[in-house]
This record gives C-alpha cells, sequence and structure tokens, in this order.
C-alpha cells in the first residue's frame, strides 16, 4: 500500500507544526482551524503568534530547552490564543529532531482542550502558568522550581486563582480549572 505522507499530514486529527528556531515551517488543516489563521499566514511566523504573550512566548521555550536537550521530547497543558484574540487549553506534544540544540528544528502537536476546558477566567500570564502546573499535580514547591520562583509566590497565585474561581481548596480550584467554571 502507498501511504501519501503529505496528505496523512495534512489530514491528521491533530494539530501537526513543523518548526525551525521556533518558527512555524509548515503545518497542517487542523492548526489553522484550530487557531483560526489560513496556513499562508502561519506558515514563517514565530509561534509567538499563538502565545497569550511574549512574555508566557519567552519563558516557556526557555523552561522547554533543557527538557528537550535532555529527553528529545516535550508535553503540558497551555492556554494559547486564536487569531482572534480567543484563549484556550491545548495539549501540546513536541520532538526536537536535534537534542543538541533543541530549537533548531522540530515537530509539534496541539490538542484543542476547550470543549473539555474552557477558559472562563481573566488571568494574567503567571496565573495561567501556575494553573497549567496545578492542572497537572504539582505541588507549590514544584511549580516554584519549574518556573524559577519562591514557592511562596507560588501561594500567592494559587491564592489569587482561588479568588478568581471562588474555590475554597486547592482540590476546589482544580475542579473548577478542568471545567472551566
Amino acid at each position: 500500500m502507498d501511504v501519501d505522507y503529505q496528505l496523512a499530514f495534512n489530514m491528521a486529527p491533530v494539530g501537526l507544526v513543523v518548526s525551525r528556531n521556533r518558527a512555524i515551517v509548515d503545518c497542517n488543516e487542523h492548526v489553522c482551524e484550530m487557531f483560526g489563521a489560513s496556513r499562508q499566514v502561519l506558515l514563517g511566523q514565530s509561534f509567538q503568534v499563538l502565545y497569550p504573550s511574549v512574555d508566557e512566548y519567552e519563558r516557556l521555550g526557555a523552561r522547554i530547552a533543557p527538557i528537550l536537550n535532555a529527553k528529545g521530547h516535550y508535553a503540558d497543558n497551555r492556554i494559547m490564543k486564536r487569531a482572534n484574540g480567543d484563549l484556550f487549553w491545548c495539549h501540546v506534544t513536541g520532538r526536537a529532531f536535534n537534542r543538541a540544540a533543541p530549537h533548531e528544528a522540530g515537530v509539534w502537536s496541539f490538542e484543542d482542550l476547550s470543549s473539555q476546558r474552557p477558559v472562563k477566567a481573566e488571568l494574567t500570564a503567571r496565573e495561567r502558568e501556575v494553573a497549567a502546573k496545578l492542572l497537572e499535580g504539582m505541588t507549590s514547591k514544584e511549580i516554584g522550581k519549574v518556573l524559577e520562583i519562591s514557592h511562596r509566590t507560588v501561594e500567592i497565585y494559587r491564592a489569587r486563582l482561588m479568588r478568581k474561581y471562588k474555590a475554597n481548596t486547592t482540590a476546589d480550584l482544580v475542579h473548577k480549572l478542568m471545567a472551566g467554571v
């Protein structure tokens, strides 16, 4: 059986992007639908256009480089931004083609989680990062280590999230983050 790999790439049930130096070299139809932008608009663009803020783009890029370098792959759930400015939860998985130069080239998949986890509250960039790590089941100390901030600072952000989501406990907050309440 002959397999048309280009057709398979274009029709994949998840968003796929081939990257070079954190820029979009190629993407499939699912990415275009998910982010609400045409292929022509996305090709050649920095991944920054998919992030809620430049700060999040920079921090995450710096944080995942050593992980890609060590493991060759990376995955997380994060809030991304559509072309119209709407924010949504997305599962992102990537693999570096060259672990020694992790951002040089890679392949990334994007899965829209908005149907299971809508973004309801207005969150700052750091609150989004802390929320994503809480959803991974991390403690304040673990989050602080990953985000390179003190665990007390993480606790301040968690308290802000609890107020915004009207949660009484961290478990309640996680439940409300997952449900998008």
